[in-house]
Formats: structure tokens, sequence, C-alpha cells
């Protein structure tokens, strides 16, 4: 069962559905639901369609496979080409609608001199007829971006570019809609929202023992998804204790710096950057300090890799003495509810991204964290659900409870925020797992139902 992606499907539908040649760029991590997103569009194409999976092998080789898959679609016997020129001037002849997939484009991209392949593929996009549409798919982030810069061939040839990011929050729960709400939040803020991971989890089970089962033993599924498929890239190059040492917090330069034992060569700022490139971490700056770099933070963007870094990275000999269900016991059961909590928060503003994009959000400019330094009181920290507007910021706190939020509790916390000098605080407003056990229209109160409604 196709789930989510509604948007991204309904482009790329309208794309194979032109009377014009396409040339179609899918990218995102790898197991994130690119194959199945085209395979789901493709079903509304009415035509010839030639899935092709480019493999690790030179351009020869590549070659020969791509001209074996797309002589098999079209029910003829193989033809040797001497040049992917010939083979898609053979292919234009067909006075067919024909739809070429070209999976794991990085793979036949690498497998000649920088650029090369793809000025190649520029040349069979500007010569290819309306009846062809192409779509290239690939996963290796930092490779797959290098098709957009100015400098490539392929700059300004695609006709739809789709790039795909794991589920939100909500749509993640649509992988497991009769669990309840609070068992949503604890199973996305543990496995994120990779379609792969969603995919392979049991909900018969509770959230601790889809952990134990498949994520801390040395050979589960979901642990030997992260260190052979999500960390394939990582380890070759960089330094994977960055990662460690981030875990499930906000870590600034400097504190990556010092814990790691570096001087600043900057080579620790080019790692950063790469890693920023390909989408493993993500670089987070108070809304109201934006230049500030001292305010600047480095966060782990996957959920799931969170986990495995908080966790179980560098733990083997642990897991393997003690076994998973005992390293649950000692090492993580305790600390899961921060862990949790701290992934909470971003749920809370992914509510309001959702918010923003069905416009639903009136005036406001902009949302993130919030950096205050308050001379007054000594003190300074920051918020982080913050909505900026032209009044001034609202201000949210989000809980995760188990038990529904007081009005007192909401007065405290409101207090506080205000006695901040400098705030120029318009509103606080809160959002809690379980609810609140008060209706007031003195503040924007977000229950566990305001987050999971359509």
């Amino acid at each position: 069962m196709f789930i989510g992606r509604t948007k991204e499907l309904n482009e790329l539908k309208a794309e194979l559905l032109t009377n014009k040649k396409s040339a179609v760029l899918v990218y995102g991590k790898r197991r994130i639901g690119k194959s199945t997103l085209i395979k789901e569009a493709a079903k509304s194409f009415e035509g010839v369609i030639v899935n092709h999976l480019c493999v690790k092998s030179s351009f020869e080789g590549n070659l020969d496979l791509l001209t074996k898959s797309i002589m098999i679609s079209l029910e003829l016997p193989e033809i040797k080409f001497s040049n992917i020129f010939d083979l898609f001037s053979f292919v234009d002849k067909q006075n067919k609608k024909i739809l070429i997939i070209l999976d794991e484009y990085q793979y036949l991209k690498e497998s000649l001199k920088e650029g090369e392949v793809d000025s190649y593929m520029q040349g069979v996009i500007d010569s290819i007829s309306d009846n062809i549409k192409i779509i290239l798919c690939g996963s290796y982030i930092a490779v797959m971006k290098e098709l957009l810069k100015e400098s490539n061939p392929l700059f300004g040839r695609f006709t739809k570019i789709i790039r795909l990011e794991e589920f939100d929050y909500y749509d993640s729960s649509l992988f497991y809609p009769k669990l309840p709400n609070r068992e949503k939040i604890r199973f996305y803020a543990v496995f994120g929202g990779s379609p792969y991971v969603l995919s392979n989890l049991n909900y018969e089970k509770s959230l601790e023992e889809n952990i134990m089962e498949l994520l801390i033993e040395q050979n589960s599924l979901l642990r030997t998804h992260i260190e052979n498929v999500m960390l394939t890239e990582i380890k070759k190059t960089y330094d994977v204790r960055i990662l460690e040492i981030i875990g499930n917090g906000k870590k600034k330069y400097g504190e990556i710096l010092n814990l790691l034992g570096m001087k600043d060569s900057g080579l620790l700022d080019k790692q950063l950057k790469e890693l920023l490139n390909m989408e493993t971490i993500t670089k987070t700056f108070p809304i109201n300090k934006p230049d500030d770099k001292k305010k600047q933070f480095y966060e782990i963007k996957d959920n799931l890799m969170r986990f495995y870094f908080s966790y179980i990275f560098s733990n083997d000999s642990i897991i393997y003495r003690f076994g998973s269900s005992s390293f649950f016991s000692s090492k993580i059961k305790s600390t899961l509810n921060t862990f949790i909590s701290y992934r909470f928060e971003g749920i809370a503003i992914q509510y309001f991204i959702r918010l923003a994009r069905n416009g639903l959000l009136g005036d406001v400019e902009d949302f993130g964290s919030y950096w205050y330094d308050d001379k007054q009181t000594s003190s300074n920290g920051q918020f982080d659900c913050v909505l900026k507007n032209k009044e001034g910021y609202d201000f949210y706190e989000a809980k995760f409870y188990q038990k529904p939020m007081t009005r007192s509790e909401c007065e405290k916390e409101e207090k506080q925020v205000r006695s901040l000098s400098g705030m120029n605080c318009n509103k606080v407003g809160f959002i809690c797992s379980s609810g609140f056990d008060f209706k007031d229209k003195k503040y924007d109160l977000v229950d566990d139902k305001k987050l999971y409604r359509k």
C-alpha cells in the first residue's frame, strides 16, 4: 500500500501525463521511498516503461545492461550499441511513448571522470523527442546535488526536481494509525520517518520490544540498516565521532572541536559542511540571532541515527556480554523518556510547519528557536519553539507528559517567560502530549488530538 507523498506523487504524475518530453530528477537518502514513488506514479503512464538499476561497474558495463533493459521492455532482440547516443537514437525511432527510469544514477555518473556522464545525459535529453521521458533517481545526496549546480552540464535540463525527505511525525503515523497518540509520538521519536524503517517495525509489540529486537542486537535488521546503509558514505571519509558527540543534543562548533581533541585547522569545518550537504546533520540558529555564529548549533537530522549514536555506537562489547534485554534495562530504560522529550520539541516545530504549508499560520514570518541573554537575572538560554510575527514572538512550551498539563503549570511557565527582559513576548502557548485539564482562551493549547488532526 502506498502511503503519503501526495504532493510529490501528483507532481510526478503530471510530468508523466504531459505531451512534452520530460527529464525528472528524484533524489533523497537511501530507502527513503524514491523507487516506490516512481513506481506508483508510473502506473499512470500509458506506454513502455524501462525501469533500470545502474550498478557499480564501468561505463561500458552499464551501457550494456541499460541496452538489455530497454530491449527487454521493447520486446526486441538484444542489439549492441557503441555509445549512449546511438542507443537513445534507436529508442527515439521506435515512435512509442517510452519512460526510462535510471535508478541509482550516481553509479553511472561515477563510472567516468567528473562531469563526463552528465555531459552525455545532457546531449541525450536535448536530442530526444516528446515521446520520451527520462527519470534520473539517486541516493547519494552529495553526488546528486552536483546535478543542480550551474557548472554541471545537466543544470537547467530538468523539467521537474523532486527531493524526498523523511516523513514528518504526522505522515509517519500513517504507518501505525491504530496506536494511541502517545505511542505514535514515542515510535516517531526513536525510529524517525524512513518508510523502510517504518514498514519493518512490529506494531503489535511495544516500543521497547522493537528497540531490543530490531536495533540493539549486532545483526538486527535496523542496526544493520544504519551501519551498512545510512552510514556507508560517512564512514569512508568522515570522523563518525562527530555524530557520537552530537548524539541526542545540540553542540556548538567549539564544543565538537574540544571533545574531538582537534586543533582548529579547518578540517572539522570542512567535515561539518560535507555532513550538512549530505543532510546527515543540520545547523540551527535562533530566529532572533540568525547571524550570530556563537549561537549556531549542530544536530543529527534523523531520529533513528540520533538514537543509535546516543546509545548503541561504541557499545558492541557491552551489548555482546550482557545481551539486548539487560543492555536496554541498564543503559536505555531510565533515560528513554528524556530522549523522547527532546524529540517532542522537534514534533512541535513540525506541527507549525504543517500549519504554515496549509496557509493556517496567518501573519507568522518565521519559526524556530529563540536565544535570550537576560542581564538583569544574569541568565541565558534557548526556547526551542517560537513563532515570529509583526507584533513580536509567540513562545510555546512543548511538554511530553504522561498526565494532562495543569493551569498552574502553564501559569508558572508563562511567568518565567515574561520575567525575562527584552523578550518582546506577544503570547505564550503550550503543546502537551497528554492534553490539559482546563480550557482557557488566554493560552493557545495544543493537545495530542490537535497534533494528529488531519
